[in-house]
């Protein structure tokens, strides 16, 4: 092949090179804000279900905090935590943090939390726990979150957030002892952390807009 047909071949390949870019650019920029729209509303339906019987104003997801490790709450994961509003004062907070020793692995968790320190919902994220055995923490498996709601620190007190084979006041799940162990222990220290941290929480500086 000549050198003219070598260099006629890639300035056709560096063409279409050049008009795909420019096409996915524009696909991009066309469909850019959809995209964070759907990101968006596909959060909130997440975040929603863990603020059961709290009145809030705005989208869950407009202030948000990021902690990164090392910090109070519970994981060696970083930490988010979502502020919710209504008529401009703080009504509750969402937690995702991580429980650490599930008989698998860490194990993600959001757990929503009023003004009064309250429990408003438990949601797991993320985890690796036995099927048929750990995996009943997921809703979808087993109402054994639903136990959650409702509850404090003084309900029941600290000694009682454990498993009731430990003397607590919490259900275990049939075959699995370490897995409820690992979210109530999380469940509790993210309650500790709130109570004690609970200004500061709603003070921190949002994260800028990604």
């Amino acid at each position: 092949m000549s050198n003219s047909a070598v260099l006629k071949n890639g300035l056709t390949l560096a063409l279409i090179a050049a008009v795909c870019s420019g096409l996915v650019a524009v696909t991009y920029a066309l469909t850019r804000d959809k995209i964070e729209d759907n990101r968006k509303a596909y959060l909130e339906q997440k975040l929603k279900p863990a603020l059961s019987g709290v009145f809030f104003e705005g989208d869950v997801t407009e202030s948000v905090v990021t902690l990164a490790a090392p910090h109070g709450l519970p994981g060696n994961d970083d930490a988010m935590i979502y502020r919710v509003y209504a008529s401009g004062e703080p009504v509750a907070a969402l937690f995702i943090v991580t429980a650490r020793n599930g008989y698998s692995g860490p194990i993600r968790l959001l757990l929503g939390v009023d003004m009064n320190g309250t429990v408003t919902g438990l949601r797991i994220l993320e985890h690796r726990e036995t099927p048929g055995l750990g995996d009943k923490i997921d809703e979808d498996k087993s109402d054994w979150v639903q136990q959650f709601p409702g509850r404090s620190l003084g309900d029941p007190a600290i000694d009682g957030w454990q498993i009731r084979n430990d003397g607590g006041e919490f259900d275990q799940l049939t075959g699995a002892t370490v897995t409820p162990r690992a979210v109530i222990n999380a469940v509790r220290d993210t309650l500790i952390y709130f109570a004690e941290n609970k200004e500061q929480v709603f003070a921190m500086q949002e994260d800028k807009a990604q």
